[in-house]
């Protein structure tokens, strides 16, 4: 762990979450050959695309942007493993690359964040580790005339989930961070999983989780409400819970408060730099978004902020600049002390 407890730093202020890892990657013409480095040359498969390779086939590159979103203010960046399980993998043939992507791509940014804890030894920068929601889903078929089918059991997203997990922690994150979860059936196994290698490790990792609202009904893809969401994973202590993705941050903004107003945990969020338009392209400029986040601020109901899809450094700089000017949520469970 590291040695700042961030539960206590998080009592002292708000702190910033990095930007969109995707959306920087985009920012270098990388070619098929790059994905590939001298390693893969001879892999059968097409890897132009699996942006978690690059942290074994480029990890400078990697390594620039944690440390752009770090000079940006960030105090937390996240790992460069959303599709790091063997499940994400099997698209590119790569499952048994699984633990060392996890573990190579958490050293790295804990060499980035330790870079900056140097130069500045008052203020702590944590490494999360990315735990994305797999390209399956356990609680629904995809196959629409076969609604009992599953792509997935959950005994198989435990296994796969474990080696992500046991890589991260044994790279040195600071914390786990299940995001973007759209089934939480998904997120359970992943939960169980962290439970059984924090046992074994006798780790006390800090937990984050983070849901995705998919539309304007304000649920979860497989039908949950905020309330539901927040419920079904209330066995698990966790640090922090919250949303991201999906939305842009005005859009999110009604399902954070909810969320906010019942949850005793800090509370966590990192929307997408708006909606996305017609090609697919996030439009909404640094200062717009700080603008609709600081909506959040002064109802004073997060914790932790950041951006998802289609942030930069310099959304995270502005977010990070006027969040200093607001005293972080209280939670439920420290109001009654």
């Amino acid at each position: 762990m590291h040695e700042f407890d961030i539960a206590k730093q998080l009592k002292k202020r708000i702190l910033v979450l990095d930007g969109a890892m995707g959306t920087m990657i985009q920012q270098h013409p990388l070619e098929e050959a790059d994905f590939r480095s001298s390693r893969f040359q001879n892999h059968p498969s097409p890897l132009k695309g699996n942006n978690d390779l690059l942290s074994i086939t480029q990890p400078n590159i990697i390594k620039s942007i944690h440390r752009a979103y770090f000079e940006a203010g960030a105090d937390i960046v996240e790992t460069n493993t959303f599709s790091s399980t063997s499940i994400g993998m099997a698209d590119y043939q790569m499952e048994d690359l699984a633990y060392e992507l996890n573990f190579e791509s958490a050293k790295i940014a804990k060499e980035v964040a330790l870079e900056f804890v140097k130069t500045t030894p008052n203020q702590p920068r944590y490494v999360a580790g990315s735990i994305g929601p797999t390209n399956r889903t356990a609680s629904m078929s995809p196959d629409v005339n076969d609604p009992g089918f599953r792509a997935i059991t959950f005994d198989a997203l435990v296994t796969s989930y474990r080696e992500q997990v046991e890589g991260l922690i044994d790279g040195g994150a600071d914390l786990l961070l299940v995001e973007t979860i759209f089934d939480t059936l998904n997120a359970k196994a992943a939960l169980f999983a962290i439970e059984e290698v924090k046992k074994e490790k006798e780790s006390l990792i800090p937990i984050m989780i983070s849901g995705t609202i998919t539309d304007a009904s304000g649920r979860t893809l497989s039908g949950q409400t905020v309330e539901a969401f927040r419920i079904s994973l209330s066995h698990i202590p966790v640090l922090s819970i919250g949303f991201n993705c999906a939305l842009g941050a005005d859009q999110l903004l009604p399902y954070v408060k909810r969320l906010s107003n019942q949850s005793d945990q800090f509370i966590s969020a990192h929307p997408n730099a708006g909606l996305p338009n017609a090609f697919g392209e996030y439009d909404q400029s640094p200062e717009q978004m700080r603008d609709l986040i600081e909506e959040y601020l002064k109802q004073n109901v997060v914790n932790i902020l950041g951006g998802c899809c289609g942030t930069t450094p310099e959304h995270i700089r502005l977010i990070a600049e006027v969040a200093k000017k607001y005293s972080p949520r209280i939670p439920n469970m420290d109001k009654h002390e």
